[in-house]
């Protein structure tokens, strides 16, 4: 493990507002960069909005408002989402802040001067929600987008060219050195069957048809083509090629750092052949991983701003807690496979894992031992076989939970933080402790308790990068102390001897399906 991590979401593109799958994406992203953070790594975590482009120049009209006040409106409710989503980013970049916009012209400028972008025409198919050029093989005899789907239209106009087939050979010896770099493995092979085995042809760099746009200082009437613009963001946002490099220098131009963008299956190709190329062209770094996470999909249908089929992650806050939405996007599908999101799907999911099985353990914990133990936690004394398996269970899960998040799948992580809960549970069941209290039978009695506080304070430290506002107060029901707290005590077994235990609310109160299933079928639309 890299001693610096460095992770980003794709800057969200402000034509409509949030919705549940832009939680989605930045829900795991702050999980993976709280994890680190938990591990001890300096990290940085980088999110934001892509301002740029003709349909917000056009959505803008529509309204009567100018593109930056367009954009002002719809990027204060990102932050805002993110804030109630509590988002731990470390820096939020617009690409129409100065520091951006400056730094992207000179970008430009250094590629230009290599030889790297060259003026041209282009002719070709053109889709104006996706901002991408097509050739007549990949639209088809029904002229439609292969990203998104929907119609495409004739275009042309002079533009500036990026020149793919000099970094080609490049690019395909990183892919063969660093076999991980596109997660999951069939985005690369996408990337390659779809895209580059078919001929890549040169990347249009600039528009001229709209000005809402970076200029290029060369030749102002053109504007920079929003893939150029969007992409810079990841060094333009630590300072690259300003007066204050110091982040740049730390998280990227440090090889102890790992680099990782987390981005949406439609936008694969511009991270993952295009934005290499452009580092190639500056003499940079390239990012250790893209990692492709899954689409969601609302009720079987693909969720999206431009149908109306979304779910605002906010009634469910409001309703729910931001804990269950962000266990339930963390927990429901793996990351890097399409998901469901579904009003039984999120209230079972919450009954299941959050209500049953965790809040459940913890509510009777806390009560055994203020009934036996004045609550008081009891020390371990002579553990037995059950104890012993469940402490080696307990060494287990951590390694491999450590294994499975450094590898960037926190779905699986979790899933094993699950199977010792499970395990816990069952603990509880065959050890009989009502029946250990009837017989007298202190010692065991004692030991049992020992072994589920040690259980369940391991498990809410390794959910907490899910779980933000449940593991502090798990933590203060067990007495724990700031040093109790730490991270690295997971290695320990059984250290709560004498903390002082209190019993709370429910965590989790049991949701009734049939009813919140129809609150939640309510707000989505």
């Amino acid at each position: 493990m890299k001693n610096k991590f460095y992770i980003t979401t794709p800057i969200y593109y402000p034509s409509a507002e949030a919705h549940i799958g832009h939680a989605y994406c930045t829900t795991m992203c702050d999980i993976l960069a709280r994890y680190k953070r938990m591990r001890g790594v300096e990290t940085y975590f980088l999110t934001g909005t892509d301002e740029h482009g003709e349909k917000i120049q056009k959505k803008a009209a529509e309204k009567g408002v100018s593109p930056q006040q367009y954009v002002d409106e719809i990027v204060a409710k990102f932050q805002h989402l993110w804030k109630e989503m509590r988002i731990s980013y470390d820096d939020f970049i617009r690409t129409t802040e100065e520091r951006h916009i400056s730094v992207v012209q000179d970008i430009f400028s250094k590629l230009y001067a290599n030889g790297d972008i060259y003026l041209g025409k282009y002719e070709g198919w053109y889709c104006t929600p996706c901002e991408s050029f097509w050739t007549d093989t990949q639209v088809g005899e029904e002229h439609l987008c292969p990203d998104c789907g929907r119609p495409v239209h004739k275009d042309s106009e002079e533009c500036y060219f990026f020149k793919t087939q000099k970094y080609l050979p490049d690019l395909l010896k990183y892919y063969d050195e660093n076999p991980k770099f596109i997660t999951p493995i069939s985005r690369k092979n996408e990337m390659l069957n779809t895209f580059i085995k078919n001929g890549l042809e040169d990347l249009c760099v600039s528009r001229t048809t709209f000005d809402w746009g970076i200029p290029v200082k060369e030749n102002p009437k053109h504007v920079m083509y929003v893939w150029l613009d969007a992409l810079c963001n990841y060094i333009t946002a630590l300072g690259y090629d300003s007066k204050n490099p110091e982040l740049f220098n730390k998280f990227w131009a440090d090889e102890n750092c790992e680099i990782v963008h987390v981005v949406g299956a439609d936008i694969t190709r511009f991270h993952t052949i295009y934005w290499p190329m452009f580092l190639k062209g500056l003499n940079l770094r390239l990012p250790d991983r893209v990692f492709v996470h899954g689409l969601l999909d609302l009720n079987g249908e693909k969720m999206s701003k431009s149908k109306g089929n979304v779910v605002s992650p906010i009634p469910l806050i409001e309703r729910y807690g931001v804990d269950t939405v962000r266990w339930f996007l963390a927990k429901e599908f793996s990351f890097g496979s399409d998901g469901r999101f579904s009003p039984e799907l999120f209230a079972d999911r919450i009954n299941v894992d959050l209500a049953n099985n965790f809040g459940n353990l913890v509510n009777r914990t806390t009560a055994m031992i203020n009934k036996y133990f004045e609550g008081k936690v009891p020390a371990l004394s002579n553990p037995g076989e059950n104890e012993k398996n469940i402490r080696d269970l307990t060494e287990k899960t951590v390694k491999k939970y450590e294994i499975l998040m450094d590898d960037l799948q926190p779905t699986e992580a979790f899933n094993e933080v699950i199977e010792l809960l499970n395990a816990t549970n069952k603990y509880i069941e065959e050890s009989k402790p009502w029946v250990l209290s009837k017989e007298g039978r202190n010692e065991e009695l004692g030991n049992v308790m020992a072994v589920l506080v040690n259980s369940i304070v391991t498990c809410t430290k390794l959910l907490s990068p899910a779980l933000v506002e449940t593991a502090p107060k798990v933590f203060a029901l067990f007495g724990l102390t700031k040093e109790q707290e730490k991270y690295d005590h997971v290695h320990d077994f059984c250290i709560y001897e004498g903390n002082i235990v209190t019993r709370g609310e429910p965590l989790f109160p049991r949701l009734d399906v049939k009813i919140e299933t129809e609150f939640i079928a309510s707000i989505s639309h």
